[in-house]
């Protein structure tokens, strides 16, 4: 256990018993953390949250406003092996207009396990044993699931331009930002301006003749006496024009728009959600075959940790607002409430955009001590 960690709860023993019976290694993880992995990856909920500071030598420095990203870089840093499976609890600090600035968080990330299924399953089940552990039955709490790779494979199957799909992308899991993003779209209003794009750059980016496109450019640039090192490859320009000339070209139409309302309107028991999926998958014509393979293979894997899917929803259009998740996310919430008790969801590129040396597949869940607490009335 990491300082000021849950002890003084009465559920503390049985919270750190079950963490050593699920074959985690406890991890203490520094509360001054380097700030940039948060500021570039946390999301815009978190960011405006957090305590920066500076270090002597000028960097950023933050202090810690949770513990994914900390054990993360802890395991990079040991050159540990894989699988593992780390747990922690500890205080985690976060700017609050009202209520507390420090907050007790524990919780599990299992990183390295390459059975996506099992241990997106594992990960759920874990963290619906802990609030039971905890003495929060299963009828105090409600649960919710979503899944942004499902989300992201959609977009994908309704031929939008990358640059749309990014766009719609960044805003999963923020539903005003998300309906305002495909009214954009669908209005045409979020149309980007190339109007000052001269034409024999406009006419490359519209065929999509990348190659050529980008030695025009580079020529430009050796013309205007720009050094490549000090701006973006004419590569990457290229690549950019050739996104946005296409976004400027696109407007929603309605049959797109309505299948995209259709899968986000999905919101039923998750033992439903494959039966939902397949519907619209046959009415829309999407190619989602893989996507909802894994989908049943997670409710599988679920049913065999003995889970009760019909007591939890699945919501299509639900996401947690961390930037850096990319698989299945939920939350578990006190019935009837909205203070989340649990929270995690899958992160596959984290751990390598931190430094891992290879793409390292990971998964995890935080809790929140305090608010089980109050839900058990041992606050």
């Amino acid at each position: 256990m990491s300082e000021r960690s849950s002890a003084a709860l009465p559920f503390a023993a049985a919270l750190a018993d079950l963490f050593a019976r699920s074959d985690t290694r406890s991890v203490n993880v520094p509360i001054l953390q380097p700030a940039d992995p948060y500021l570039d990856t946390a999301g815009e909920a978190l960011r405006r949250r957090i305590f920066l500071t500076r270090g002597e030598d000028g960097r950023g420095l933050c202090l810690r406003p949770d513990f994914t990203i900390p054990v993360a870089l802890s395991h990079i840093q040991a050159g540990a092996g894989l699988p593992r499976r780390y747990s922690y609890d500890g205080m985690v600090f976060r700017q609050s207009g009202e209520g507390a600035t420090e907050l007790r968080q524990a919780g599990i990330e299992d990183l390295g396990e390459t059975d996506t299924a099992m241990a997106d399953a594992r990960a759920l089940d874990d963290a619906l044993r802990c609030i039971s552990v905890c003495g929060v039955s299963t009828e105090q709490t409600e649960a919710v699931l979503g899944d942004q790779a499902l989300f992201e494979h959609f977009l994908k199957s309704l031929g939008l331009p990358a640059g749309w799909q990014r766009r719609l992308i960044r805003t999963f899991g923020h539903d005003d930002l998300l309906r305002q993003a495909m009214e954009a779209l669908a209005s045409g209003a979020g149309k980007v301006s190339v109007e000052n794009l001269a034409p024999d750059l406009h006419r490359l980016a519209s065929a999509g003749e990348f190659e050529e496109l980008a030695e025009n450019i580079r020529d430009r640039m050796i013309e205007g006496g720009l050094p490549f090192q000090r701006s973006r490859t004419p590569e990457e320009i290229a690549s950019r024009l050739i996104e946005k000339v296409a976004m400027a070209h696109t407007q929603l139409d309605r049959v797109v728009l309505e299948r995209l309302r259709a899968f986000l309107s999905i919101d039923c028991a998750l033992d439903k959600g494959e039966e939902a999926l397949l519907l619209l998958a046959r009415e829309s014509g999407a190619d989602m075959g893989a996507s909802i393979a894994a989908f049943a293979a997670r409710n599988a894997a679920l049913e065999q940790a003995g889970v009760n899917l019909h007591a939890i929803r699945y919501r299509a259009a639900f996401g947690r607002q961390l930037d850096y998740y990319t698989g299945m996310v939920f939350e578990i919430t006190a019935a009837g409430g909205q203070e989340v008790l649990a929270g995690g969801g899958r992160y596959d590129r984290l751990v390598s955009y931190l430094g891992a040396r290879e793409a390292i597949p990971a998964v995890g869940f935080a809790l929140w001590p305090s608010r089980i607490a109050a839900v058990t009335g041992a606050a």
